[in-house]
């Protein structure tokens, strides 16, 4: 038919039943407290194009782990967090540590994160690199994005903390976090 209109079918969306489904996913004692020697917290808000926040948002970090396995793997640390009613999330972890450590063309200290929300039909994968961190000036993945944008994936480091980074998660519009194709 010409001039037909294709609108998504219930199957093809994942709301409006979301945050419900992952539920049992979430970890309800947290392993790790800011008091542990080496842990970081991230906070932030999941919003959409409009800087309205995403209540019902699932994101998880993943991080290699301050040791080289027996393979020369760096086993990752992982933490799953969901959003309240004001897009709010907070997540404590081990500081992460250059990838792999000791070479010069080695990725900056760096959480993968991956973005699950109503609406997206697969979940979105971005990058959450720390301020603080001089190796952010060498790393490829960071330096290949436009320097415009590189901001969206740079945690700020809380003034009156020093464990404590802020990260936001647009979704959409102007301010749009980098998310990478996979």
């Amino acid at each position: 038919m010409s001039g037909s209109v294709s609108v998504p079918a219930g199957s093809q969306t994942v709301g409006p039943y979301f945050r419900i489904g992952l539920e049992y996913l979430m970890e309800r004692t947290p392993s790790l407290t800011l008091d542990a020697v080496g842990t970081i917290e991230v906070r932030g808000r999941v919003l959409d194009r409009d800087g309205a926040p995403v209540p019902d948002a699932m994101l998880e970090f993943w991080s290699p782990a301050k040791v080289v396995d027996k393979a020369g793997a760096f086993p990752a640390g992982f933490m799953r967090v969901m959003t309240d009613g004001d897009g709010r999330y907070s997540v404590v972890m081990e500081r992460p540590t250059r990838v792999p450590p000791g070479d010069e063309r080695a990725h900056a200290p760096h959480t993968l994160v991956l973005v699950f929300a109503r609406g997206l039909l697969r979940h979105l994968i971005s990058r959450v690199y720390f301020a603080d961190e001089q190796a952010n000036q060498g790393d490829p993945v960071l330096m290949a994005i436009p320097p415009e944008r590189r901001a969206t994936l740079i945690a700020q480091r809380d003034e009156g903390r020093a464990n404590l980074y802020r990260w936001d998660v647009i979704l959409q519009g102007t301010g749009e976090t980098v998310f990478f194709a996979w």
